[in-house]
């Protein structure tokens, strides 16, 4: 499956690489809905990507982006002082008498000290990292579809609701962030031929085990690790993923735009690691008849899916 990807955020580039528009409508909802309450998780990416805004559009989604991390940050604010609080009083306690529930009082304290600061400093900070691109299953991510014979971004959730499925679908179904292959037919039936989308990334992320890594036998009474590997393309380039989506929407609920990323069968070297599934990049030549696809042709289908981009995955353990 895959767990993460690193992916392009900035729609910019997708109009420079694929002549691509943005549908403003969309994106506007999305950040104006996180700012009144909307738990969306976004990017920070997606949000840098309107640094610098040109048109009013533009400006409205930056006003939501600054008065969302505003709020935010005076939340974290508050959430520091009672970790902070609490911190201070688990001390005092085991300067009196050491107990088990002082000390994992100080550690959680401590814990979550340290992610609030590291938040606050995310929200604060201008300088781009890596990990701004990350996205999680939950997360949104800018998806390139086809609208009217033109090649549309939209954002997205990771994690695919098919239309006129109840929103419990996503706790009954977790792992609907991917689609595999050999279910296109089956569970994804209302979207493979119908709704098909790309996710553009530079590299993807999987759980894998450290035994299988390493290519060896646990010995008796030994557990296992669970670790996780960065695959990149050799050479590096834009993977264009091969995804499905759904517009779902139901009275009184917000719409939702989510996705999936179709799976296959690994390749050798990512098989070799102790990975079962891989991610499938089409070919750039075959992005147009992908994005506009034939429902009473899934052959075709197929065989864009089975012509993927092939490059060679390397693969390090993930920082």
């Amino acid at each position: 499956m895959c767990y993460s990807a690193q992916i392009q955020a900035d729609y910019r580039k997708f109009v420079r690489m694929f002549g691509a528009t943005m549908s403003i409508r969309e994106f506007a909802q999305l950040f104006f809905e996180r700012a009144e309450g909307n738990k969306a998780k976004v990017p920070k990416a997606m949000e840098d990507a309107f640094a610098d805004p040109q048109t009013d559009a533009e400006r409205e989604i930056r006003a939501s982006i600054d008065r969302f991390n505003r709020e935010e940050a005076a939340r974290l604010e508050q959430d520091l002082f009672k970790h902070r609080t609490r911190l201070a009083e688990a001390e005092r306690s085991l300067e009196s008498k050491a107990t088990k529930k002082a000390a994992e009082n100080k550690r959680i304290a401590t814990d979550k000290i340290q992610w609030t600061l590291e938040r606050l400093d995310d929200l604060r900070r201008t300088e781009p990292e890596a990990r701004d691109l990350r996205i999680f299953p939950g997360h949104y991510a800018p998806v390139m579809v086809m609208e009217n014979g033109q090649r549309v971004v939209k954002p997205m959730r990771y994690q695919c609701r098919i239309a006129g499925k109840p929103a419990s679908y996503d706790a009954r179904y977790p792992g609907t962030y991917n689609a595999r292959r050999d279910s296109l037919e089956g569970f994804w039936k209302p979207l493979f031929g119908y709704s098909h989308g790309v996710l553009v990334a530079s590299a993807f992320y999987e759980h894998v085990s450290r035994a299988k890594l390493e290519g060896r036998v646990l010995a008796d009474g030994e557990e296992d690790e669970d670790v996780i590997l960065e695959f990149r393309p050799e050479p590096p380039h834009d993977m264009l993923v091969a995804c499905l989506w759904s517009h779902w929407s139901a009275p009184g609920e917000p719409d939702l735009l989510s996705f999936a990323v179709i799976t296959d069968e690994p390749p050798s070297e990512i098989a070799a690691v102790g990975h079962t599934r891989c991610l499938i990049p089409i070919k750039p030549e075959n992005l147009d008849a992908w994005l506009s696809p034939d429902s009473s042709n899934l052959q075709a289908l197929h065989a864009i899916l089975d012509d993927r981009d092939r490059p060679y995955y390397e693969h390090k353990l993930a920082a």
